[in-house]
C-alpha cells in the first residue's frame, strides 16, 4: 500500500502505525500551514497526564503561508522547555537512556524551518526505532491522490478520531490511566525495541 501524509514533530503512534504497514510513503511538502495540527505539536505523558509541546512559529500570512516557508520562532526557549519536559516525564521510563544521547542534538542546535526540523526529529526517531521505510517527497499539491492511501488528516489535532490501540506499560499509568496515541516518543521510551512489533501490531480506525 501506497500513502501520503504530513511530515509533523514527534508523529504520534497513529502516524507510524501508517507508515510502519505501507510499501511506500510520500511526505506532502506543498501544503499550506494551519494552525491546531501536528505540524507543531505533540503530545507526551506527563505527570498531571496528556501535555502538550508546542514549537513556537512566526506566522506571515494567515492561512496562506506554505508550511515549507514557516520559521521556527527560536527567540523563545521552547528547546530548553521542551527537552526539560521529556526528562520529567520519561527519565524513569525503560529505554529512556538508551535514546538519550541521540535525541538530544534536536534540542541543543536550532533549526530555522519547522518542515525542515521535523523531517530531522523523524529520521533521528527511525533510527531509534531501527524501521526503514521508503520515502519520497511530493513535488507538487494534489487534493485527490490516484493510488495511494490519504492520510493527510491525521495531521488534524482537533478532529482526530480516536483510535483503539492496545494499551502497553506508561510511566504514569497507574495515576491517569492508559492515554492512547501519544507521541512515538511515548512507545519509544517505554516499549524500546519492542515498539516495531506495536506499530505493526495495530489498526487505524480509518482502515
Amino acid at each position: 500500500m501506497n500513502i501520503i501524509i504530513h511530515p509533523t514533530y514527534f508523529p504520534n503512534i497513529a502516524h507510524f502505525v501508517a507508515m510502519a504497514k505501507a510499501e511506500y510513503v510520500m511526505f506532502e511538502m506543498y501544503d499550506s500551514f494551519l494552525k491546531q495540527t501536528y505540524r507543531n505539536r505533540c503530545y507526551i505523558y506527563g505527570a498531571n497526564g496528556k501535555l502538550a509541546l508546542n514549537i513556537p512559529v512566526i506566522h506571515t500570512q494567515k492561512n496562506r503561508q506554505k508550511y515549507r516557508d514557516v520559521k521556527i520562532f527560536n527567540d523563545s526557549k521552547w528547546q530548553d522547555l521542551h527537552w526539560k519536559s521529556l526528562l520529567s516525564a520519561y527519565r524513569t521510563s525503560p529505554f529512556f537512556e538508551y535514546y538519550e544521547d541521540e535525541l538530544l542534538p534536536l534540542f541543543s542546535k536550532k533549526s530555522d524551518y519547522i518542515l525542515d526540523f521535523n523531517l530531522k526529529c523523524f529520521e533521528v526517531v527511525c533510527d531509534c526505532l531501527q524501521l526503514d521505510l521508503n520515502i519520497s517527497k511530493s513535488e507538487v499539491y494534489h487534493k485527490q491522490t490516484e493510488n495511494t492511501k490519504d492520510y493527510r488528516d491525521l495531521v488534524n489535532a482537533k478532529k482526530e478520531p480516536l483510535q483503539e490501540f492496545e494499551t502497553y506499560t506508561q510511566v504514569f499509568s497507574d495515576k491517569h490511566g492508559f492515554i492512547p496515541n501519544l507521541s512515538i516518543l511515548d512507545l519509544l521510551f517505554n516499549e524500546g525495541p519492542n515498539a516495531v512489533n506495536y506499530l505493526e501490531s495495530q489498526s487505524l480506525i480509518s482502515e
